[in-house]
């Protein structure tokens, strides 16, 4: 199983897609941190703290668990979109062994993702205010925030190959991620914020610590995680299983 961990880690790392995604990653978190910190002396004048925004710089660094998503389900697809699944399978062994292999790589992938976000978030926490003429500020809070981003990324690595493996399709897979966390998990969450709670994107803001009302606790919010990974899970090794795998 080692060797074939290797060989899944060694096929995820071809092309550029492996720097392309956290690149992309930290652009977009990068932009949402400057819009907080560009308000920063705005908001600190009108009854906020440096501490304050601080803690939003650091949730800014969530949306890395999107693209951590992204990889997990390209991770997985790439080998249908190449049709070199059935070769993939017959080197694995079973498929099984296969589906098994490539949600490790998929989750030590989110894991580096969650690194690098809360890397860069700790940096920008103390560097992004300085050009805007206030000082950084941190506490423990703040630390628990980053770990928060960095378990959502580390749990969005294996939701994401879920998903790919319920699709099989890349670009419908990605779509999938993207509708589901940029549309439709935001929308329900303002028609129906008592039910949405629930949904996956949603309860992953109760774990980096987000400010809006209605979330589930933490605990709870691990729970609902847990549940939505343990049914994609269910599904997707019941359909490689069954499934046509070409």
């Amino acid at each position: 199983m080692r060797n074939l961990v290797a060989g899944e880690a060694r096929k995820a790392l071809t092309g550029r897609i492996w720097w392309y995604l956290p690149l992309a990653g930290a652009w977009l978190c990068l932009i949402t941190t400057f819009g907080y910190v560009s308000e920063g002396e705005k908001a600190i004048a009108s009854g906020s703290t440096a501490l304050a925004v601080g803690q939003d710089v650091a949730r800014a660094w969530m949306m890395m668990f999107l693209l951590a998503a992204v990889f997990g389900a390209v991770a997985v697809t790439r080998d249908y979109g190449s049709g070199t699944m059935v070769r993939s399978v017959l080197l694995a062994g079973s498929r099984t062994r296969l589906f098994g292999a490539k949600l490790i790589v998929s989750t030590v992938a989110g894991a580096l993702f969650g690194l690098v976000a809360a890397a860069l978030g700790t940096a920008s926490i103390y560097l992004a205010p300085v050009p805007f003429g206030f000082e950084a500020a941190a506490d423990g809070e703040t630390a628990l925030i980053l770990f928060g981003v960095f378990a959502c990324c580390t749990l969005a690595g294996p939701w994401g190959a879920l998903v790919g493996w319920i699709v099989r399709n890349q670009t419908a897979a990605v779509v999938t991620l993207l509708v589901l966390t940029l549309l439709v998990d935001p929308g329900l969450q303002r028609i129906v914020p008592d039910a949405s709670k629930y949904l996956l994107t949603i309860a992953m803001s109760s774990v980096y610590r987000d400010v809006k009302p209605d979330l589930l606790s933490l605990p709870m919010a691990y729970a609902v995680i847990a549940a939505w990974l343990a049914a994609a899970f269910f599904v997707g090794r019941r359909l490689v299983r069954t499934r046509d795998i070409a």
